[in-house]
């Protein structure tokens, strides 16, 4: 037997009389009749040369080789659909099927949550796979395919992606309670430039708008590895730092061990924005996720407007 003479029709036909251990609910549920249906699947077994029903008149049961069989059709029939739907998504219909997003590690655990059970509503047929990464690699992963779309900080001057500003996170103070900072009137960007800042390491975006929001060198402060070590060497008395808001508690430091402070008007903050490839079939159905990120931006941030870079 070759492909030519596989029929999606006849695989889904094994697979309702799987479910229903029965030909003529079965037929039911495809919508012809028995006889049509049972012509075809004992056509198939021929083809195959293999008996995929035991048949009597109370039931029908599967074979062992009919149970391999309706396993793979299961699977063929999935990536059918599969297909039809990434067409769909390229007609501007909404997505549909598996998506890989990804988000830089300074966003992804503090705004998936907020938005994660809307985003399930908003899309039910989409299936997401979540990661997060440093902006470098998130690029790379876009470009080789691994990554469907991500949320990024701007700026970000690559070719070949769209780009589509979702909100301004703005940047917070967070120092130990007993420092000079933990005090005061208004607060700018450029009165807590000096050797006390602490930083993220190389390669994260925050720490180079941290660096450019301060006016700062790069050498300047301690470094860690991530947002919760700062948080901690803060606490611990080894200098403040600037977060972003959406990985600032809404609630005080209940060990009284850190302070977090707002900047004036003109404070320092961040662009996230949803970026994809331009390529990309689905840049209608991307569009609109965009746009629900947008709509549901989180508490303490501003939605940019809609638009696209």
């Amino acid at each position: 037997m070759n492909l030519s003479g596989l029929s999606l029709r006849d695989l889904e036909y094994v697979v309702a009389v799987a479910d229903e251990s029965h030909f003529g609910r079965a037929a039911e549920r495809c919508n012809v009749s028995q006889p049509t249906l049972s012509v075809q699947i004992r056509k198939l077994e021929d083809a195959l040369g293999l008996a995929l029903f035991e048949r009597s008149n109370r039931r029908v049961l599967l074979t062992e080789a009919g149970q391999a069989i309706v396993r793979q059709a299961r699977t063929v029939l999935a990536e059918a659909q599969r297909l039809l739907a990434l067409a769909s998504e390229g007609r501007g219909a909404p997505l549909t099927g598996r998506l890989s997003l990804a988000a830089i590690q300074t966003l992804g655990p503090y705004f998936f949550p907020l938005v994660m059970r809307s985003l399930r509503e908003a899309f039910p047929l989409l299936s997401l796979s979540l990661s997060e990464s440093r902006t470098a690699d998130i690029v790379e992963g876009l470009r080789e395919g691994r990554i469907d779309a991500a949320l990024v900080s701007l700026p970000l001057t690559q070719a070949r992606l769209t780009l589509s500003p979702l909100f301004i996170e703005p940047f917070l103070l967070a120092c130990p309670a007993e420092h000079a900072l933990a005090q005061g009137g208004a607060l700018s960007a450029g009165s807590v430039a000096g050797p006390d800042l602490l930083l993220l390491d190389e390669g994260n975006c925050l720490r180079d708008q941290t660096i450019a929001a301060c006016g700062a060198g790069s050498s300047a402060g301690r470094h860690a590895t991530s947002l919760e070590t700062l948080r901690s060497m803060v606490a611990a008395g080894a200098g403040y730092t600037l977060l972003p808001a959406l990985a600032v508690p809404s609630m005080p430091d209940p060990s009284g061990l850190t302070v977090i402070r707002s900047f004036d008007v003109d404070g320092p903050g961040r662009t996230i924005a949803l970026a994809w490839r331009t390529s990309d079939p689905r840049s209608a159905g991307l569009a609109s996720l965009a746009a629900f990120f947008r709509a549901h931006a989180p508490p303490r941030t501003a939605a940019c407007r809609d638009a696209a870079a």
